[in-house]
C-alpha cells in the first residue's frame, strides 16, 4: 500500500511540475516568433547535414572493418557459390546508390538551403527527369528480380537424379530429429497421428509400412561429401525452419505438410575446420570463453568448429537451444558411421529396452 501511495504522489508531482512549466511560458511575451527558421538557423542545419553524412558514412566503414570478419565463411554447398554472388552483386549495387544518393541528398540540403530574399523555383513536372528516375531503377531491379528467379528455380531443383540422400528433419519444441531412409534409401509413411509416447514413437512411423523397418533415427546429421541430399522437412507443433547457414540453405517446417530443400555438401567438416577464417574465428571465441571460464560462467567450454542445423524461427521460448550438428565426411566414414546406427526395427519395434533412437554425447554447440 504504501508503495502505491508512494507512485501516486510521484505522479502527481509531475503533472503539478508539468502544469507550471505550461503557465510559466504561456506568461512570456515574445517579441519575435522562435518557429520561423533565419538564415543563421538554415545555415546551421546546413552543417548538420554535412555532419551526419559524414558520420553514416565513417560508421559503414567502421561496420566494415569491425564487423566483417563475422560474417559467413565460403558456402560448403554446390549452390553456395551462386548464391552468395547474388547476394555480393545484389549489395554492391544497393550500397553504390546509397552512397551517392545520401552524398546528393544532404549536399542539396545545403547547397540549397532556404535565405531571405531567396524564393524557391517551383517545376509542375519534369518529363525527363521523371522517366530517367523511373526507367533506371526499372531496369536495374528487374535485372535483379530476373537473376533471382532463375537462381531460385536453380537452388529449389528438388528431384531424384544422381541418386541423392534421402533424409528427413523432424522439428519439435525444442529439438530436431533426423531420419535416414535406411538400405532402401526410402523414409517410411509418417504421420502426427501415430506418435506413440508409450511406445516411443516420437516421429509418428508407420509401423505397418514395410519402407519404415530400416529408417534409422538419429540426432545428430552425418552427411556424404559430394552426394546430393533430399531433406523432407516436417513439424510436430508450430512453425519451425530448417536453417543451415555454411550451406546458404534454408526451408520453413509447416505443421500439416512436408516441405523440401536439396543441396549437395562440397566440403567436409574438417577441411572446413582448416580454412584460415574459421581457425581466426576458433581461436577469437576460445579467448572470450577462457574470460568467462576465469570469471566462473556457463557456456564456457572451449569451443570447436561444427556445421550446424538452427531453427530460424522464433519457436518458442527456448527457441535458440534448437540446434543439431551436421558432420560432413567421405564417403566411407559416412558408410562406416550409418553401419553402427540401429534400425527402427531394432529399436521402437524391437526390444522395449532398447533406446528408441540413435543418440550421440554431443558438447555445446556454438557459432
Amino acid at each position: 500500500m504504501t508503495t502505491v501511495l508512494i507512485l501516486a504522489v510521484l505522479i502527481l508531482v509531475a503533472i503539478a511540475i508539468w502544469q507550471m512549466t505550461k503557465i510559466f511560458e504561456l506568461s512570456q511575451l515574445r517579441t519575435d516568433s522562435s518557429e520561423i527558421a533565419n538564415d543563421s538557423d538554415n545555415k546551421t542545419n546546413g552543417y548538420l547535414l554535412f555532419a551526419f553524412l559524414i558520420f553514416i558514412y565513417g560508421i559503414t566503414i567502421f561496420s566494415f572493418w569491425k564487423y566483417g570478419k563475422l560474417l559467413l565463411p565460403e558456402a560448403a554447398s554446390a549452390h553456395g557459390g551462386e548464391y552468395d554472388y547474388l547476394m555480393v552483386v545484389s549489395m554492391g549495387i544497393i550500397f553504390f546508390v546509397q552512397t551517392i544518393t545520401q552524398g546528393l541528398l544532404h549536399y542539396f540540403g545545403y547547397r540549397y538551403r532556404g535565405e531571405e530574399g531567396k524564393k524557391a523555383l517551383f517545376y509542375a513536372d519534369n518529363d525527363r527527369l521523371e522517366f530517367i528516375w523511373t526507367i533506371i531503377p526499372v531496369i536495374v531491379l528487374s535485372g535483379l528480380i530476373l537473376w533471382g528467379l532463375y537462381t531460385w528455380t536453380n537452388i529449389m531443383d528438388v528431384n531424384d537424379e544422381d541418386d541423392p540422400l534421402i533424409v528427413e528433419l523432424y522439428g519439435q519444441q525444442f529439438n530436431w530429429t533426423a531420419r535416414y531412409g535406411g538400405e532402401d534409401n526410402v523414409l517410411g509413411q509418417a504421420n502426427v497421428r501415430m506418435i506413440d509416447i508409450d511406445k516411443a514413437n516420437v516421429l509418428g512411423l508407420d509401423e505397418s509400412d514395410t519402407y519404415a523397418a530400416d529408417d534409422v533415427i538419429v540426432r545428430e546429421l552425418h552427411l556424404p561429401v559430394g552426394r546430393k541430399v533430399n531433406f523432407k522437412i516436417r513439424s510436430q507443433d508450430v512453425l519451425h525452419s530448417a536453417y543451415m547457414p555454411h550451406f546458404r540453405a534454408q526451408m520453413n517446417a509447416v505443421p500439416g505438410m512436408i516441405t523440401e530443400f536439396s543441396f549437395t555438401p562440397i566440403t567436409t567438416t574438417e577441411e572446413m575446420r582448416q580454412k584460415q577464417e574459421i581457425i581466426d574465428k576458433v581461436k577469437r571465441t576460445n579467448e572470450i570463453r577462457k574470460e568467462r571460464a576465469a570469471n566462473g560462467e556457463d557456456n564456457s567450454d572451449p569451443w570447436e568448429f561444427d556445421y550446424i542445423l538452427l531453427c530460424n524461427k522464433i519457436c518458442g521460448k527456448s527457441h535458440y537451444n534448437m540446434q543439431m550438428r551436421i558432420i560432413v565426411e567421405p564417403q566411407k566414414d559416412y558408410e562406416a558411421w550409418m553401419a553402427e546406427q540401429k534400425t527402427f526395427k531394432e529399436t521402437v519395434m524391437g526390444d522395449d529396452s532398447q533406446p528408441a533412437m540413435n543418440v550421440v554425447e554431443t558438447a555445446s554447440i556454438g557459432q
